[in-house]
């Protein structure tokens, strides 16, 4: 009996196709459409937490998650280091300390009334997680275990070794498959469609069969992930994790906050950037220049190798340029050194750290130091939202979650261990608030979802059946992650960002040339570049024309021209819209100080 129970057996079962969602009569004229109540874009943690929230809370209405793969190959499983929360194991901390470190942390970008509630909210939820079976690591009288990390000034980030978002992702999806979640794998989000203000479903496309099919839905949760692939040639985020959700948000109407403000992370590998996670210096590790110095004392002198992530980066950063570092060009780096360490602590409660130095730079971490440089990580901007309390955007019906939205938690800089907590927290959110919402919503007919799955399958035509050399949208990409490390990276300035801008309105020209000489829809892996690349493009042009209009400096958006925080002018967050036309156009919207006024930060 046991040996028909199998992870595999159950995962099939939940797996479904568009088919099976058919019903007559939408979409117009008679057309059958695939429906379902509420559709989930994205199956990392904020995705399923989402999925499970509408499960328990709405179980008679239909749920379906959609992803590009299996949901085990989200960047929620990239996610090492831990989750942050206040579980009262350390006497001295407290909702308020968490609060106030997150806002310190974000540079006062941070909206605080809301990020007090995911503050409270976060412990209720990770002790939930640890019934549901995420194995945390445990201190020796059986509490779950925390360590220190960067930015905070208490010990309240719980971890399963150094492979905590693996752990979250599998345990969420282990719950959500015993729940009868239905996954719709292999498929893409090309559009959403919007019908006189009113949310009218979204365009999808089967990556195996190439089908282009409008799905007709209540309420649509997009759960899709951040953007820093845009800097494609060192980022520690995964190839498939391109913005979908936020460019498809972008051209219905929906607006894209804080676009300028992506993190660095200070420790990637030197080749790739691939993540080393921020364990490792919460465990101890020192950062060394050339000369064997710890140069944090420079410029987090109270934190060292623990002050926020873009410190860090701006430090390591600054040695390279200043001649401290070692190598020079594509190969600068500076060391991360371990060796002091207690070595079986290290190989078997970091054991991923360990792996990933031996993988990518062919090193014993053990026995000596690796070579490390920042890596594009994380997008604090995102989907705007209009009513955190349900993650709901100004379109209603349209809802978002974890990093495709900004609500905002994360402010100019995210601190470590709070990603993997907003996973949940606003996951449950907007859970709470699709449910809602789907209940009193009734299916649109579909038309203009129907008209862009149409207009989606001629441009594949266009695109696939001219003459063309597909190399040439690779070479673009390549130029693309390259420009923008170089002028939208650590350090900025107006010269370069309007190099910059001019340079991407070239690169779009260019893209809107390309053609993919493969008119076979199945596996057509050419054609799902070209989507992809069309995102990253857009949003690389929003976050340029964000990071212009932002005359200071901020967290991780670092002007040298304006080195100095403008609270007075730029207390603000960014918001940037697609007109009808197609141009990009920048406001501004004020942000929640009204628990902690603003102060200089130092570390």
């Amino acid at each position: 009996m046991l040996d028909s129970l199998s992870r595999r057996a159950f995962l099939r079962a939940a797996s479904i196709t568009l088919a099976a969602l058919a019903m007559p009569g939408q979409a117009g004229a008679g057309q059958s459409a695939a429906t379902c109540d509420i559709l989930i874009i994205g199956s990392g943690a904020a995705g399923l937490r989402c999925a499970l929230e509408c499960l328990t809370l709405a179980p008679e209405l239909s749920t379906v998650v959609v992803s590009k793969s299996m949901p085990s190959r989200c960047a929620t499983c990239m996610a090492a280091g831990g989750m942050n929360a206040v579980l009262g194991t350390i006497a001295e901390d407290s909702f308020d300390q968490h609060l106030f470190d997150t806002i310190k942390g974000g540079d006062y970008l941070v909206d605080q009334t809301l990020t007090r509630a995911f503050c409270a909210e976060a412990p209720e939820l990770v002790h939930q997680l640890d019934y549901w079976g995420m194995p945390f690591t445990r201190t020796e009288n059986g509490q779950i275990k925390s360590r220190p990390f960067g930015g905070s000034s208490r010990l309240r980030i719980h971890f399963c070794k150094d492979k905590t978002g693996h752990y979250l992702s599998h345990a969420l999806l282990d719950v959500a498959l015993s729940r009868d979640v239905k996954l719709l794998m292999d498929h893409e989000l090309l559009d959403i469609a919007v019908d006189n203000g009113r949310f009218d479903g979204v365009v999808l496309r089967n990556l195996r069969t190439g089908e282009i099919a409008p799905l007709i839905c209540r309420c649509v949760v997009l759960a899709t992930g951040g953007y820093t692939r845009i800097f494609w040639n060192r980022t520690s985020t995964p190839f498939g994790a391109s913005g979908d959700g936020i460019a498809a948000a972008l051209r219905c109407g929906l607006s894209f906050c804080d676009s300028e403000m992506l993190q660095f992370h200070p420790t990637g590998v030197l080749h790739g950037g691939a993540l080393i996670s921020e364990a490792s210096r919460g465990a101890g590790a020192y950062l060394l220049n050339a000369k064997g110095e710890r140069f944090m004392q420079r410029y987090a002198p109270q934190r060292m190798e623990l002050g926020p992530r873009d410190i860090i980066a701006r430090g390591i950063e600054t040695e390279i340029l200043e001649g401290r570092g070692l190598g020079s060009g594509d190969e600068a780096h500076v060391l991360l050194d371990m060796r002091h360490l207690d070595r079986k602590k290290i190989s078997t409660g970091l054991p991923q750290i360990v792996h990933m130095a031996k993988l990518f730079e062919n090193t014993d971490i053990l026995n000596e130091p690796l070579k490390i440089r920042p890596t594009a990580h994380y997008s604090m901007g995102g989907i705007g939202v209009a009513q955190w309390q349900t993650m709901e955007t100004e379109i209603p019906g349209i809802f978002t979650c974890g990093e495709a939205s900004c609500v905002s938690l994360h402010g100019a800089n995210r601190l470590g261990g709070n990603s993997l907590t907003d996973t949940v927290v606003t996951g449950k959110w907007a859970g709470k608030g699709a449910s809602t919402r789907a209940r009193s919503s009734s299916l649109s007919a579909g038309r203009k979802a129907a008209e862009l799955a149409q207009q989606w399958r001629e441009r594949f035509r266009t695109v696939t059946a001219a003459r063309g050399n597909a190399s040439e949208m690779y070479r673009l990409r390549e130029q693309l992650g390259k420009e923008l490390w170089n002028k939208l990276g650590i350090f900025r300035d107006a010269d370069r960002l309007q190099n910059l801008k001019t340079t991407l309105e070239q690169l779009w020209e260019r893209y809107g040339q390309v053609r993919v000489p493969n008119p076979n829809p199945v596996y057509n892996t050419a054609f799902t570049d070209y989507v992809e690349l069309g995102n990253l493009l857009l949003l690389a042009r929003s976050a340029c024309l964000a990071a212009i209009g932002r005359q200071e400096s901020r967290g991780a958006h670092f002007r040298r021209d304006f080195p100095k925080r403008n609270d007075e002018q730029f207390l603000k967050h960014s918001v940037v819209r697609l007109g009808s036309d197609g141009t990009l156009g920048l406001s501004w919207k004020d942000v929640d100080v009204s628990l902690y006024p603003p102060k200089e930060r130092k570390y």
